[in-house]
């Protein structure tokens, strides 16, 4: 059977690097189940040369779509046909489309890990009816700093965040529109209030960009909206329906705080269990939810119960579980919403 290698990315926090290679066998194994007709039988670590790699098998070679696919796991950085003793490159084509440094360059207390974001994204999306496909919207509502949008902009998405932290959307706004004009980037980008019967509901970021002139002229654009208002009020600033993923890194509770409406809330699930039938409205059929959580905070039982009464069927995602520090162990809960419903 053809056998495979993947290099693992190095991962700049010791933490989420000693994570790293069980969280690509489990990633793997939805990219395999969602995108692969099963093509993947197994996976396991392997140690080739003293360097760590995950090896998996398949019933037939990985075709070149495979590989593309494949390509966007959220650590790999480089894949291999294993064969006998040697490792014979395969040329990898990731869906990113804009300079990395777009999702590395802001560095600030609480930001979550880059890698981890980007296999949220993956993960959640492989649940909805598109996967990884052409012109999807994603929504972040809980969207901080803009990590998960970002991530979204790299893939080519539109992306739409909404944050009642007043500090976060101005220096995400600033960081944005900055790193629009140091890559010299055609776009427009303004800040605007957004008005409710005359009283002021919240401020909203609406940025339109192209990777050059000729593609704005002939409407290859980005779209990115960021408001900065209540999660709960979302419903005001976005229309039902509208979106294709929803991922987001739910607040942490133990170090910071959930906000619920009530003040702050050790528990994320009184945030959610407000926040998700609002948010799932927002999802178009067929569309999925990714929710990343402390489990200090909630069982994954009671949070796939918020998930199921608000209509979405929650996946069977196993071994994401992973320690981030004492008061924090993460994991990933995905649902997605029946393709028709009434």
């Amino acid at each position: 059977m053809p056998r495979y290698a993947l290099l693992i990315l190095p991962a700049f926090n010791r933490v989420y690097a000693e994570s790293a290679v069980r969280l690509t066998r489990a990633e793997l194994a939805v990219f395999s189940a969602r995108a692969l007709g099963g093509e993947v039988l197994d996976s396991d670590e392997t140690t080739i040369g003293g360097v760590p790699y995950v090896t998996f098998e398949t019933e037939r070679p990985l075709s070149e779509t495979a590989v593309r696919l494949l390509s966007n796991l959220s650590s790999v950085y480089a894949l291999f046909a294993v064969e006998g003793e040697l490792l014979r490159p395969l040329a990898m084509r990731s869906r990113d489309r804009l300079s990395s440094d777009l999702i590395t360059i802001q560095k600030y207390a609480g930001k979550t890990n880059e890698h981890f974001t980007k296999l949220l994204l993956n993960v959640t999306a492989l649940a909805g009816d598109k996967g990884l496909g052409d012109g999807l919207s994603v929504f972040d509502p809980l969207c901080g700093r803009g990590t998960t949008l970002n991530q979204a902009l790299m893939y080519g998405y539109d992306a739409y965040g909404i944050d009642v932290d007043a500090k976060d959307f101005e220096a995400y706004s600033g960081f944005i529109k900055t790193w629009l004009r140091n890559k010299r980037l055609k776009h427009t980008a303004e800040t605007v209030p957004v008005r409710r019967e005359r009283a002021l509901a919240g401020r909203r970021l609406n940025v339109t960009f192209g990777l050059s002139k000729e593609a704005v002229k002939g409407g290859d654009v980005q779209h990115l909206a960021v408001v900065n208002a209540d999660t709960l009020r979302s419903r005001e600033f976005f229309k039902p329906r509208s979106f294709d993923i929803l991922a987001t890194d739910a607040p942490y509770g133990v170090q910071h705080g959930s906000k619920g409406g009530a003040g702050l809330s050790r528990s994320p699930l009184e945030l959610l269990g407000r926040a998700v039938p609002v948010w799932a409205e927002l999802l178009r059929p067929g569309g999925a939810m990714g929710i990343a959580w402390n489990t200090y905070g909630g069982k994954s039982a009671d949070l796939a119960k918020i998930l199921t009464d608000a209509g979405l069927e929650v996946m069977d995602y196993p071994d994401f579980e992973h320690w981030v520090d004492q008061a924090i162990v993460r994991d990933v809960i995905v649902a997605r919403k029946p393709a028709t419903t009434s």
